[in-house]
């Protein structure tokens, strides 16, 4: 914490909200409301106006530079939103809110709240599918912890899905690495040939290569890639020439080390969101020539639109 210190974003509220205004707005203010910029935005300085107030002469409103992020009306400073974010960041395998809760000085309920926001903004969507010609996407399941449901199998007539003879009901996630390149996570309800499939065929570029292991859930015509390559793990085989799933399987590894020796516990509502955090960390990889003020830099630029609140209306609760 000493080190966090000595940087005045930290500690300073108003060089805290410069710097996030650099990253959320690189080329001057600009309105959250009707979207104009330039000599259109005024800055409201002196008077009783609140720091970083700016108002827009189109739309006559006024807004800050938290106005329809993750940051909105939150009563936490931003200095301490700063710290939370370049916590998350730097660590590889994550940081427990008890542990940000604990540097930081604020309570626990604010800090898992808190650390739930930046998940959200770590959260990226409509993406250009991964891989391209001569590309290779490595596809790969696993599993991890208890579904909050029993799931039954259709082809079983309506009975659970077994393993060696136990009910197999944990959670699954699917996991698409381009070689050299970025990765994204999905949690399913069921992780069967059908599904598996339609996630690689909207996720990756036809011209892709893809390699697998010899799970049958992963068919090329399904999948409608070029080429699909299988390792045979059941018969200790692991690299045959440039074929392998060892990045997918270094991905889960980071994954699972982090969710058992960091967060130890992760609700099944709550798994997208984690997820979310360790893709973002993957695809900000120093690897990609990202550092961590880099990639502190990159999740501050994803805040904008979106928002995660505790309650609808009326105090109503609503699932995350």
């Amino acid at each position: 914490m000493a080190a966090l210190l000595k940087n005045p974003i930290f500690n300073d509220e108003v060089a805290a909200r410069e710097w996030l205004e650099a990253r959320v707005w690189p080329e001057g203010a600009v309105c959250p409301h009707c979207g104009v910029t330039g000599d259109d935005v005024t800055k409201l300085e002196g008077g009783n106006h609140r720091p970083g107030l700016y108002q827009c002469n189109a739309c006559r409103e006024q807004f800050t530079v938290t106005v329809k992020t993750v940051f909105e009306r939150s009563k936490i400073p931003l200095t301490k939103w700063l710290a939370a974010l370049f916590l998350m960041t730097a660590s590889k395998k994550g940081v427990s809110a008890h542990q940000v809760h604990r540097m930081l000085g604020i309570s626990y309920k604010s800090t898992w709240f808190m650390m739930h926001r930046l998940r959200e903004a770590m959260r990226t969507g409509g993406l250009e599918p991964l891989g391209g010609k001569g590309k290779v996407i490595e596809a790969d399941e696993t599993y991890f912890g208890r579904a909050d449901e029993l799931h039954v199998s259709p082809q079983r007539k309506g009975r659970p899905y077994t393993k060696r003879g136990k009910i197999f009901n944990n959670r699954p996630i699917l996991a698409l690495v381009e070689r050299g390149g970025s990765v994204r996570t999905f949690h399913v309800a069921v992780a069967d040939q059908h599904t598996v499939c339609g996630i690689v065929r909207e996720n990756v570029a036809q011209e892709s290569h893809v390699h697998t292991d010899e799970s049958l859930l992963y068919s090329r015509p399904l999948m409608d890639v070029r080429r699909h390559m299988t390792i045979k793990h059941t018969a200790n085989e692991y690299v045959r020439g440039d074929v392998t799933t060892n990045t997918v399987e270094g991905y889960f590894s980071i994954f699972k080390r982090g969710m058992r020796g960091v967060y130890q516990h992760c609700s099944e509502k709550h798994l997208h969101r984690y997820l979310a955090e360790f893709d973002f960390r993957y695809n900000n990889r120093i690897a990609l020539g990202v550092d961590d003020t880099t990639r502190a830099a990159n999740l501050a630029a994803g805040i904008v639109g979106k928002r995660l609140t505790y309650r609808r209306p009326h105090s109503q609760d609503i699932p995350f």
